[in-house]
């Protein structure tokens, strides 16, 4: 195995970078020396910018110039995967796993039997599928090699699901990842679909204690995927399952769309270019995050980090970051955050490393600050300050507070309004459109099961104008 990892660093240029620019010294430390002798490519200190690979990485802040004293500003960071035009894509290792609870009874039973097949007539000979469907019980075809004859076994045994019991979700992802485990597929992505329609009622119930089943099964290297249909199921576990597994999160009020889903969460898999995917940001003296906006965050010290899904080729997830910049004095230019990307390159199988430093200029002139602003940085973080708006609206909603919700969306129009003088009307043209929408929704959702649906509309909405884009379906 090759273990080279390769750094894309500042540190080892700013002596002459401050020469030449007349900056300060970098506050970061040197990264490590690379044992295998990898050189790093390097690159100045500046408030937007790029670098490419297996993953892609773009990195911009909303102010490049502040003021002097404290202000606020945004890091916006897109991180895509390669495209591999022609390439060959990577067998999988797929454990399908199923809820068949009464719940399921009649027609999203059927369409779940109808998207496992299609599923299946997707699969390659060396690629591995084990079927798993659970009520109260757990039962299972293991995993086999999609062979013709293989498929036809599956394909029976998928008509042969019948609803029956209570949802025992734990169940049915631990005998997914038993599967998966047993599998004879070497070098295969592993990965396990989960679908539900309800709320977990036998085995571990707790949201803690299935979260921590998911953490392990994504500890031993299998992502996981979680897909909720209909207006029951509990989409801040799913969402959390997707999370923590690294995988994808769907939510359908139609079963009839499944197979699109499967077929979707298969293509992931088997593009693959990334995994074990992770973003630090190092903030020196005088700067503090304020928050990751939507992510589960690690701090360090002065290092936070987030997880971030597997990544697909194409796939793109943004990450946007509040921070505060304190004591900023003219003359200074300031160094708002290291940036470090490092994940496991699955084509060249290695890990990866890359670092880049962003940083601002300070004016005593309001119109340098307003006339430097970044588009597009303003745009991405008012689309995530929009989701934390969204995520309380749709809880106030579920809770009967109809009134409160509007109030939330009624504000993501103003923010996207202000945003539209920074940018231009026609960029946030569509994010108010969405908005509008989102109130009618709200107005027509009169029972149990339209408030439910809009409640998971608006979480699944929150989740990509957080920046979940390839990972939310």
């Amino acid at each position: 195995m090759n273990k080279t990892a390769v750094f894309v660093s500042l540190a080892g240029v700013l002596a002459l970078t401050a020469l030449v620019l007349g900056l300060p010294p970098s506050p970061f430390p040197s990264p490590p020396e690379d044992p295998h002798g990898a050189s790093p490519v390097v690159g100045n200190l500046r408030a937007q910018a790029e670098m490419s690979g297996t993953l892609k990485m773009t990195a911009r802040l909303s102010h490049p110039y502040i003021p002097p004293g404290t202000s606020e500003l945004f890091a916006t960071v897109d991180i895509t995967g390669m495209e591999v035009p022609g390439a060959r894509r990577l067998p999988v290792n797929l454990a399908l796993v199923i809820d068949r609870s009464t719940s399921m009874r009649g027609y999203k039973l059927q369409q779940a039997r109808q998207a496992a097949r299609h599923l299946v007539s997707l699969l390659r000979e060396d690629d591995w599928l084990a079927i798993v469907h659970y009520g109260s019980d757990v039962r299972s075809l293991g995993g086999l090699p999609a062979t013709p004859d293989n498929r036809e076994r599956m394909l029976q045994y998928i008509d042969d699901i019948w609803d029956d019991g209570g949802t025992n979700i734990s169940a049915g992802l631990q005998e997914g990842r038993a599967q998966v485990r047993a599998s004879g597929c070497s070098g295969c992505v592993e990965r396990i679909i989960l679908m539900s329609d309800g709320q977990p009622t036998e085995g571990l119930t707790e949201d803690a204690d299935l979260s921590t089943l998911v953490r392990d099964i994504r500890t031993g290297g299998i992502t996981v995927s979680a897909i909720g249909v209909g207006t029951d199921f509990n989409e801040d576990l799913m969402q959390g399952f997707a999370e923590l597994g690294a995988g994808a999160y769907g939510f359908l009020e139609d079963a009839a769309q499944l197979g699109t889903l499967f077929q979707k969460d298969l293509r992931q898999a088997s593009t693959s270019v990334a995994r074990d995917v992770s973003l630090s940001f190092t903030l020196p003296q005088g700067v503090r995050l304020e928050e990751v906006l939507g992510y589960r965050v690690k701090q360090e010290g002065r290092r936070v980090t987030v997880r971030l899904p597997d990544f697909s080729s194409g796939q793109t997830e943004r990450v946007v970051a509040r921070l505060t910049v304190e004591d900023a004095r003219v003359g200074s230019p300031v160094h708002v955050t290291e940036l470090f990307l490092s994940f496991r390159d699955l084509r060249g199988d290695k890990p990866m490393l890359y670092a880049m430093d962003l940083g601002a200029q300070v004016t005593p002139r309001q119109e340098e600050v307003r006339a430097n602003q970044d588009k597009e940085a303003t745009v991405y973080a008012t689309r995530a300050l929009s989701a934390k708006n969204l995520t309380l609206a749709a809880e106030a909603l579920r809770e009967g507070r109809k009134e409160e919700a509007k109030g939330y969306v009624a504000r993501n129009r103003e923010l996207f309004e202000q945003a539209g003088e920074v940018a231009t009307p026609s960029a946030v043209a569509a994010d108010l459109a969405e908005q509008q929408e989102l109130l009618r929704d709200y107005e027509q959702a009169g029972d149990d099961a339209s408030v439910g649906a809009a409640v998971k509309r608006s979480k699944s909405k929150s989740l990509k104008s957080f920046g979940r884009l390839g990972s939310t379906y």
